[in-house]
């Protein structure tokens, strides 16, 4: 009886290791589901939008969402805007929920810089049409072995064209952790 209970085991554990570590559906590198933990674990206090607050994120009005799918409200922390920092998101996204808000994933946001034809300098653009023919946009950045989705223009006047990367870390995204909508998150007046 012990032998075959440790056979059992034995297949059990070794049926175990093949399972790729928990970390958010879409990646299937172990690497990167290591870093996305980590960011979990930085966040975990942010569940209370108050304690966000605290630490320098400023709540936006409105929830975001499209027939794709919802963002839901976005708490930008302006200090860490263009930092790059994975264990420091610039953004954290929350939808709306019964009983308050509820933490549904981070956002990274860098601002574009762009080189105009005939200029040697790197500048930020804030027109909401595209720069001139013949002007080039400094390359996108990278997190987690994704490249940031833009240059895209600014979503209010005063922001410039900027590159973004959503990580659906605390609702699962059936298009992907780093899909930019998630068809689960929900915004009332898009029920």
């Amino acid at each position: 009886m012990r032998k075959r209970l440790a056979l059992i085991l034995a297949t059990l554990a070794f049926s175990l290791a093949l399972v790729p570590a928990l970390a958010a559906p879409g990646s299937s590198d172990p690497v990167v589901n290591r870093q996305l933990a980590a960011v979990r674990a930085a966040t975990a206090k942010y569940h209370d939008p108050a304690v966000a607050i605290a630490d320098g994120y400023l709540p936006t009005e409105v929830c975001v969402a499209s027939p794709d799918g919802g963002m839901g409200m976005h708490y930008v922390n302006p200090s860490r805007v263009n930092k790059l920092d994975p264990l420091r998101p610039d953004v954290l996204l929350y939808e709306p929920a019964p009983g308050g808000l509820r933490l549904v994933g981070v956002e990274y946001l860098q601002f574009a810089l762009v080189q105009l034809p005939g200029s040697h300098d790197w500048t930020l653009w804030f027109d909401q049409n595209p720069p001139p023919d013949g002007s080039t946009f400094a390359p996108a950045p990278s997190l987690f072995g994704q490249r940031f989705n833009g240059p895209m223009a600014g979503h209010e006047p005063d922001m410039p064209w900027h590159y973004d990367l959503h990580v659906w870390l605390w609702k699962a995204n059936p298009d992907g952790v780093f899909s930019t909508w998630n068809p689960n998150v929900h915004c009332p007046s898009s029920e």
